[in-house]
Parts: structure tokens; sequence; C-alpha cells
């Protein structure tokens, strides 16, 4: 890893990856509308709106890899989410593209496909169910990321993060916690794995709650070593009933008008139970 820039690095998922990505690039580039705290020797910051083209464009100038963390991480509000999720990514590929970088690591996330049952074990194979605005911006980020494979060569390995806080707060974030070193490692996969093409893959911790299969990324070498259960600190309350029937848990709350729908593998109506 040679110059990597990393949007959204103001962010509360960026300033957590920072130490460990510095650790092993020869210098990091900081791209965000605010400025990160504590630079160090080897970082230098870009003030960029990614949701303008050429602002994106300058911001990428001789980096070889990219971390895109930038966007809005929750809410509702589509305007902001288009703005920033939506023409944010696509113009960051663009940007990508004209500058000539082989290689991103794209923040995708869980709500790509949080509508599917928390009994359900599912794999990055099976189709996308967003949850929410935020979960459909995400899969067009995927898409985008396939896209510039297919007509740029533009290499992604997009990881549907789990919970990457600073440690997980509830039953639900246990199961899909990741710890920052963890994703650290995800990221470095993504910028170096020369089978990288238009990867997903899921970034998650030592979890014994197995919503995913994530083989393929332990087939890319990634070998977690932080175990969710030993960092919690469980701080929620009681989750609704739709909350809890998805792994998407609160984001799906969004719009619902209490019918809880299943579907089968080939997409057809299974049952619907009204719970509120």
């Amino acid at each position: 890893m040679r110059r990597v820039a990393v949007t959204g690095a103001a962010g509360r998922v960026g300033t957590l990856l920072r130490p460990f990505l510095r650790q092993h690039a020869e210098h990091l580039r900081l791209i965000d509308i605010h400025e990160p705290a504590g630079l160090a020797e080897n970082e230098d910051f870009a003030r960029a709106d990614l949701s303008k083209l050429d602002e994106a464009t300058a911001a990428l100038r001789e980096v070889d890899g990219v971390v895109h963390l930038a966007g809005i991480a929750s809410g509702v509000d589509m305007n902001a989410i288009l703005q920033a999720n939506v023409l944010g990514t696509y113009n960051l590929y663009e940007a990508a593209r004209i500058n000539r970088v082989e290689r991103m690591v794209y923040a995708s996330s869980n709500h790509a496909t949080g509508f599917y049952p928390r009994g359900q074990v599912i794999s990055p194979l099976d189709p996308m169910r967003p949850d929410s605005p935020y979960g459909l911006s995400k899969c067009w980020g995927e898409l985008v990321a396939g896209l510039y494979y297919d007509t740029s060569g533009i290499r992604s390995l997009s990881i549907r993060i789990g919970n990457a806080g600073t440690y997980p707060n509830s039953e639900r974030s246990i199961a899909i916690w990741i710890s920052a070193r963890d994703l650290a490692q995800l990221v470095r996969i993504g910028l170096t794995h020369p089978s990288i093409a238009a990867t997903v893959v899921y970034g998650v911790s030592d979890t014994d709650e197995k919503w995913w299969d994530n083989d393929l990324a332990a087939r890319l070498g990634y070998q977690p070593q932080d175990r969710p259960r030993e960092h919690a600190h469980i701080e929620d309350g009681a989750e609704s009933a739709v909350a809890r029937a998805f792994q998407g848990g609160g984001f799906c709350e969004f719009n619902h008008d209490g019918t809880i729908r299943m579907r089968d593998d080939e997409g057809l109506a299974k049952n619907s139970e009204v719970v509120s």
C-alpha cells in the first residue's frame, strides 16, 4: 500500500481506522468536508465535497487506492442521501477512473440486506434486500463498483459493515460488530489481494451469532482477531417486533406498516404476520 485516500476521514469509522491504516500505507490522503484532528507525518488533508465531480477528481490526484467511507450513515432524508451516498459515490468512481486509480474499498452496509430474517444465514450471493433509503443507497454503491470494474478495471472490495462502533452495545450488535483492527484487515485485503474484482464480503468480527456466511472473506485471507461479546457494553432497551424480526433492526421500521412479510428463495410470498 503506497498512497491511499480515505474519504469521510473525519467521521467515526475513519477516525477509528486511521491508526491502523497509516501503519501500512506510505501516505494517507484524508478527504472530508471537515478537517480531521491530529494529522500524522504521513497524512495530508484534502477538503472536498464529493457531490461535485471536480472536487472529487482533484482530491484523488496521485493516489493508488481509495477507502470510501464518506456518506450519510443513517436517516431517511432521501434528498441528502441522493447527494452524499448516491451522487457522491458515483462521482468518486468517476474521479478514480479519470485519475487511473486501480483500487477501491467501498464501505457498504449490512442494511443492503437488512430485510432478511434473523434466523436465516445469508451470503453475499443472495439478492439484496435493503431495509431503508440508506440501505438502498448502499446497494447502488455496490452496483457502481461492478460497473466500474466491467468498464474501467477498477478493482473493488465492498464490505457490508455490520456495526463498527467502539464496542457492541446491544444483543443485535454483538451478532454483527466488527472491531477497528478487523475492519482494517479487510481494508488491506481489498487494497492488495490479486483476485479482487467487484467483490462483496461482510464486515464482522469472530461472533458466535452466525447471520452471514462469510466464507469468501475467509478464502481471501480474512482472520478476525476480536470476539464481540468480550467487548460488549449493553446499553439499549427492548426492540420493536419489526426490529426483532429482521437483521436490519430498527432501520426496518421506516414506513413499516407492522405486517411481517417473508419470501421464499424465488421471491414468492411465504407468510405474513401482523405484529402491530
